[in-house]
């Protein structure tokens, strides 16, 4: 109980949240528009998971949201010229590998802060993005919204997976080596290194498996839409990095799982609803959401000082 305190705490506090709109907002529960709201979590959930690791290992990668976009637009330009949905998947994966893949190459191999590389490819990748398609909508094709399935069909399908998938991604951080040296890595690279672990390998592919699933978020996102937008990654880098400080993982790396991620993500994506129908102004959903990231960090720091003494 006390090792997952963090991760249940915030899947408490989501469950209250949760009962009092039950009890005061009820039409919160109408079943299309909960769908609709759950489902365009789900891309950011993929995300998550990728930074889940990269956080672990104690990195961190601000440039998600614009390798999100690109991979995006990348997908709905291969959509738009007709070729086969997974296809355009694989080549957003691919792309989104290979960008995941630079900052991994500079960040372990060259030794450079991984904020100062991702700070520099976030806005290289912005910057091509906005020259590239200058805000221009893509229209995609018919049959590609929700994969060729109804409305209803395509949010469960696509739900299903990304819960499927931080499933997936738990049971291998728990019970295959590649997760054990991701978390020995983060904790205390030299040693790793001493008990035959490459920090470097272990690093370059973290941020490689953080591009791929941004690329496969983004496919996702791109299927609840008839449109691609540019800037539709705009915001992702904090949204998928405060939920996994808040779901428990340790931003000073070694620590965290991602079965804390996805209420994490639920408690801060359904602050602004919640706003909404207690009839309270919008613009503290920011503050709140701010307040509650604060005090994740602030319960880690009292928790590491706790534990060297």
């Amino acid at each position: 109980m006390k090792r997952h305190f963090r991760e249940l705490s915030v899947a408490a506090a989501l469950a209250l949240l949760l009962l009092a709109l039950a009890i005061f907002a009820p039409n919160f529960y109408s079943l299309q528009p909960l769908l609709s709201r759950l489902t365009a979590q789900m891309p950011a959930l993929v995300a998550a998971i990728g930074m889940t690791l990269v956080i672990i290992s104690r990195q961190i990668d601000i440039s998600v949201g614009s390798q999100f976009g690109m991979c995006a637009v990348i997908a709905g330009l291969l959509a738009a010229a007709g070729l086969p949905l997974p296809v355009v998947l694989l080549a957003s994966i691919g792309a989104g590998a290979v960008m995941g893949a630079v900052n991994g190459a500079l960040v372990a191999w060259l030794g450079l802060p991984s904020i100062v590389v991702t700070l520099a490819t976030m806005v290289t990748w912005q910057e091509a993005l906005r020259l590239w398609q200058q805000g221009r909508l893509l229209n995609l094709p018919p049959g590609v919204q929700w994969f060729g399935l109804s409305q209803s069909a395509g949010q469960m399908a696509l739900i299903g997976f990304a819960v499927a998938l931080v499933a997936l991604g738990a049971w291998v951080m728990k019970n295959v080596n590649a997760g054990r040296f991701i978390h020995a890595v983060g904790s205390d690279a030299e040693a790793a290194r001493l008990a035959g672990i490459n920090p470097h390998r272990v690093t370059f592919g973290v941020f490689a498996l953080m591009g791929a699933l941004v690329g496969l978020a983004a496919v996702m996102n791109a299927v609840q839409s008839p449109q691609v937008q540019p800037t539709c990654g705009d915001g992702l880098e904090l949204k998928v990095i405060a939920a996994a400080v808040v779901g428990g993982v340790a931003v000073s790396g070694g620590r965290g799982n991602l079965w804390g991620v996805f209420p994490g993500l639920l408690l801060l994506a359904n602050v602004n609803p919640a706003l909404t129908h207690f009839h309270v102004q919008a613009y503290w959903e920011k503050a709140i959401q701010g307040l509650v990231i604060l005090l994740a960090v602030v319960a880690d720091g009292i928790r590491s000082r706790r534990a060297v003494r």
